[in-house]
């Protein structure tokens, strides 16, 4: 089924097997593909080739790769995988605009009400984020940076506010994910939301509003530049 490639255009003859072996169901849509080693050797090709054609349909949405569970097959073909990055893409931009309500105004109410607790959680957060940078442990980051934004919404000490932003929760850590996995350069540093911290510590409204209108700015920018590739 699987055919050895000529010296030329190596990439490309990868990526356009492996979407024909998709395409006819020979690697099923939900399923992993083989192991790295077993491809480099049943197409006879490099380790950097692979990866470079793996990398290619992950870009594509043909394919997705996931820490400690290998790479799975997303879409059938190429017309279905670009009609779901599409969707996807719209789903990230309307995320943020729900984001951008309650995160702003949990930011204000936050600089007001929060307690000497709630800023040491946000350090504890802040502390956990740069760990896993360090660790290169991406789920810890996403992990410690959403209750980072958990402890901003309950440091408002608004009920109702919290209620609203709990089933969010889930969503932004898939929406973190997603955009990670579209090949935004992930910019760690900013995402550590020192300034947001600092305006809260010092209980400064303005900053604290004015800091997630910045980076929610920045966030719909990056989508919108994708839906645009």
């Amino acid at each position: 089924m699987i055919r050895k490639t000529n010296r030329t255009q190596l990439v490309e003859q990868v990526a356009s097997q492996i979407e024909e072996l998709i395409e006819t169901g020979y690697w099923t849509v939900g399923g992993k593909i083989p192991p790295e080693m077993e491809l480099v050797e049943r197409f006879d090709v490099s380790r950097n080739t692979l990866r470079e054609a793996i990398r290619a349909l992950v870009h594509a949405g043909l394919l997705e790769t996931r820490q400690g569970s290998g790479t799975i097959v997303r879409s059938a073909n190429s017309l279905d995988a670009a009609l779901r990055r599409y969707i996807k893409k719209t789903a990230l931009l309307e995320t943020l605009d729900v984001r951008l309500a309650l995160e702003k105004q949990a930011a204000q109410l936050a600089a007001e009400h929060r307690s000497e607790t709630d800023l040491l959680t946000l350090e504890e957060c802040i502390k956990n984020c740069r760990k896993a940078v360090k660790n290169h442990n991406r789920e810890r980051f996403i992990a410690s940076d959403i209750r980072f934004h958990q402890t901003v919404v309950q440091s408002s000490k608004n009920q109702l506010l919290i209620d609203l932003y709990e089933p969010m929760v889930e969503i932004i850590y898939t929406f973190v994910e997603d955009l990670m996995a579209m090949d935004v350069p992930f910019k760690y540093e900013e995402e550590l939301h020192l300034e947001l911290f600092e305006a809260i510590q010092s209980h400064d409204k303005n900053a604290a509003a004015a800091y997630v209108d910045s980076y929610m700015e920045v966030l719909r920018k990056d989508v919108v530049e994708m839906m645009e590739d």
